[in-house]
C-alpha cells in the first residue's frame, strides 16, 4: 500500500517581533484587578478557564483599547459611540512594519524635518491610533487628516490629552484644495476626486517619509456587518467607500503617481488577499520601483500590509580601492515551497548569463564560476562603472568570482560571493553586483516581508 504523503505544515504569520504584546499579550485578569471599569466585561467560560471579553460589545473593545493604550503606552483616549475602536496589538504590528521598511538599506535615507521621521496618516478617524502609537512608541512626528467633524474633533481631543506628544501630532481636515499645484496636475488628468485623498491634502514642497492608511473596506454597511463575532464599530465614513477598499487604495495610487518622491513609502493595509494581487499588479503598471507585501495576524482576523515608493535604490559608487568586501553573503529566508537550492543555483547561473557574462556551473558542488567583463557590470547596475579605477592600463578588466549556494534549515539557503581577482580595478563594483543579484533572488525565491 503506498504511503500517504505527509502535508506540508504552513507556518502562519506571527505577531511582529518587536510589538509590546509578542512574548506578552494582554492578561484580562490582571487589567480587571487594576482597572475597576474594565472588570465588568471579564468573564470566564468555566471554573479555572481562561479570561474572556465579548468580542461582540462594543463597549468591552472600547474599554480594553482604552486601558492598554493607558498601561501599556502611557496615553490617554476615548472615542464616542459608534465611532470605529481599533486594536491595540494589530495596530502596533503596522507601526514596526513600517520601522522595518523605513531601515532597508535600499531605500535612502530621512528625507523629513531634520533627523525625526515623519508619517501621513490617511483617514486617521477620531481614535488617531496611529499618530498615537507612532509618537509614543518611536518619537515620529504626523500629519492625521480626517473629513468629518466628529472624526476631526476627537482626534485633536484625544492628541491634546497626551501633552508629552502633542506637539508631534498635527490633525488636519480634508478640504477642497484646487489651489495648490499637485491638485491642478490632478484636475488636468482627470482623476481628482471631490474628497482629496493626499493629492490637496498634501502641502505642495511638502516630504514626507512614509503614508498610511487604514481604508474603509467595504462598499456597503450591509458587507461591513457580515462579521458577527467581533464589534469595532465604524461610521459610513469610516468603513464604505464605492467600489471598497480596492477603489479607494487604487485612488491613493494614482496620488502616488503624481506626488511621487514626496514619500519615501506609500502604504496601507490590505482586508482582501484577492485585491493584493490586483493592487500589485498595478503598482508595477504605473513605474513603482518597489513594491513590499506582508500579513498582520491577530487571533483569528488576517490583514495584508501593501507599501511601494518610487525613490531610487541608494547605491554608494565604490572606486577600486574601497573595494574591500571580496567574501560577501546573504539568506534566502522563507523561500517558497516548490523551490530548493537547485533552482536558485540555476537562477544565479540565468542572472549572470543574461547580461552576456561567462558562466561555468557545477550543480554538483553547487557552485557558478562567473567571468563578468565591465560592460556585464554596466548591465546589471544599469549605471556607469568608469570610476571603479583606471583600467587604461591594465590587461584584466573584469571580475572574477565564484556563487556558492548551501542549504541550511528548510526553507532557509545561504548564498555566498567570493572574489578571485582582488586586486582587479573592477574590484569595487563587485557589492554592489552582489547586492544586485540578493535582489533579484529574494524577488523571485522568497516570501513577500
Amino acid at each position: 500500500m503506498p504511503s500517504r504523503k505527509r502535508k506540508r505544515r504552513v507556518e502562519r504569520p506571527t505577531i511582529h517581533p518587536r510589538n509590546k504584546y509578542s512574548d506578552n499579550p494582554p492578561d484580562f485578569s490582571v487589567l480587571a484587578s487594576l482597572y475597576p471599569s474594565f472588570k465588568p466585561f471579564v468573564f470566564y467560560s468555566h471554573e479555572g478557564g481562561r479570561p474572556k471579553i465579548d468580542w461582540t460589545d462594543f463597549n468591552a473593545t472600547r474599554e480594553l483599547t482604552r486601558i492598554l493604550l493607558h498601561h501599556d503606552h502611557g496615553l490617554n483616549w476615548w472615542i464616542p459611540d459608534g465611532q470605529l475602536c481599533p486594536t491595540v496589538p494589530n495596530r502596533s504590528n503596522y507601526i514596526h512594519w513600517i520601522e522595518d521598511l523605513l531601515s532597508l538599506d535600499m531605500m535612502p535615507k530621512t528625507i523629513g524635518d531634520g533627523d525625526r521621521v515623519r508619517g501621513f496618516d490617511i483617514g486617521t478617524g477620531a481614535n488617531c491610533i496611529y499618530p498615537l502609537l507612532g509618537a509614543s512608541l518611536l518619537g515620529w512626528s504626523f500629519v492625521g487628516s480626517d473629513v468629518t467633524d466628529v472624526a476631526l474633533e476627537w482626534a485633536q481631543k484625544n492628541v491634546k490629552s497626551n501633552p508629552h506628544i502633542s506637539d508631534l501630532i498635527e490633525i488636519r481636515k480634508v478640504d477642497d484644495m484646487r489651489n495648490t499645484l499637485h491638485a491642478q496636475e490632478s484636475l488636468k488628468s482627470g482623476s481628482f476626486y471631490s474628497m482629496p485623498v493626499l493629492v490637496g491634502v498634501v502641502k505642495d514642497g511638502e516630504k514626507f517619509d512614509f503614508c498610511m492608511c487604514n481604508p474603509p473596506f467595504f462598499e456597503s454597511m450591509e458587507e461591513a456587518g457580515l462579521n458577527p463575532k467581533t464589534s469595532c464599530g465604524g461610521t459610513t465614513d469610516e468603513m464604505v467607500c464605492p467600489g471598497g477598499e480596492r477603489a479607494f487604495i487604487s485612488r491613493i495610487i494614482e496620488d502616488s503617481v503624481i506626488l511621487k518622491n514626496s514619500f519615501r513609502w506609500y502604504t496601507t493595509m490590505v482586508g482582501k488577499k484577492s485585491n493584493l494581487k490586483i493592487l500589485t499588479m498595478k503598482l508595477r503598471e504605473v513605474g513603482a520601483v518597489v513594491v513590499k507585501t506582508t500579513e498582520f495576524v491577530q487571533g483569528q482576523t488576517c490583514r495584508w500590509g501593501l507599501a511601494w515608493s518610487f525613490v531610487p535604490h541608494a547605491r554608494k559608487m565604490m572606486p577600486a580601492h574601497l573595494g574591500k568586501n571580496t567574501a560577501l553573503s546573504f539568506m534566502l529566508e522563507g523561500i517558497k515551497v516548490q523551490y530548493g537550492a537547485i533552482n536558485v543555483l540555476e537562477s544565479v547561473e540565468s542572472f549572470f548569463c543574461n547580461v552576456g557574462a561567462s558562466c561555468r556551473s557545477s550543480p554538483a558542488t553547487f557552485t557558478v564560476d562567473v567571468n563578468a567583463a565591465k560592460t556585464h557590470c554596466y548591465a546589471i547596475l544599469k549605471s556607469e562603472v568608469d570610476n571603479y579605477g583606471d583600467t587604461s592600463s591594465c590587461q584584466v578588466n573584469e571580475l572574477l568570482f565564484r556563487i556558492s549556494v548551501f542549504q541550511q534549515i528548510p526553507g532557509t539557503l545561504l548564498v555566498r560571493g567570493s572574489l578571485q581577482n582582488k586586486e582587479g580595478p573592477l574590484a569595487g563594483a563587485f557589492p554592489l553586483v552582489f547586492q544586485q543579484l540578493e535582489e533579484d533572488l529574494k524577488k523571485r525565491f522568497c516570501r513577500a516581508i
